[in-house]
């Protein structure tokens, strides 16, 4: 891993371990709850791994925080600003791209910003958020296929389109220049709705 994401996968573990033992969960009992490897909740504790987006969103959701939670501070003030360059990157593909999250806001309704670059040949699939959840694209520059729930749309600069996210989608470029696009996630009711465990199971 290079330094800047070392540094923000010691910082998602850090999270990770603070809002689990904030709740007496054992590494166990997240692990079930999240629905991956004990080893995977270690090794993201740790900061010894470079979890997926997919890994990320099963560990908020299981804590009831939201993925944004897991890499911005815990303090929220009236206005944040994210410089230039000083995004999370969340994803890195192998020619280059990133899809790096911008901007959020707090729990209950989440609503995230992300500036996604998909170099050629590039794609990224995600499984189906949360019920409920929305996203919105807006093509920037070059050309993106978007798949939802198997139905195909291609978009050009410019173009827009809102789809459910609690569906199965991905993204992708099959052209040979890059392909830049904003997107916004919103995701409904995060942590409201998340059983009482007892802080000692």
């Amino acid at each position: 891993m290079s330094a800047s994401t070392e540094t923000l996968a010691a910082v998602i573990g850090s999270r990770v371990r603070h809002e689990r033992t904030a709740r007496g969960w054992t590494l166990d009992r997240l692990a079930e709850v999240a629905g991956i490897s004990r080893r995977m909740v270690v090794n993201v504790e740790q900061g010894a791994a470079n979890p997926s987006i997919g890994t990320l969103l099963s560990l908020s959701d299981a804590l009831g925080v939201g993925l944004p939670s897991l890499v911005e501070p815990p303090e929220r003030r009236h206005i944040d600003i994210t410089r230039a360059g000083e995004g999370a990157v969340l994803w890195s593909g192998p020619a280059g791209g990133q899809g790096v999250l911008m901007a959020s806001t707090a729990p209950p309704d989440i609503v995230e910003l992300w500036d996604w670059r998909l170099e050629p040949g590039e794609d990224h699939e995600s499984e189906a958020h949360s019920p409920g959840t929305r996203e919105l694209v807006l093509v920037l520059d070059g050309r993106l296929t978007l798949t939802v729930a198997g139905e195909t749309s291609e978009l050009a600069p410019g173009d827009a389109m809102s789809f459910a996210g609690d569906e199965p989608h991905s993204y992708a470029n099959p052209a040979e220049a890059p392909v830049r696009f904003s997107l916004s996630v919103f995701e409904p009711g995060v942590g409201s709705d998340r059983r009482k465990d007892n802080p000692h199971d």
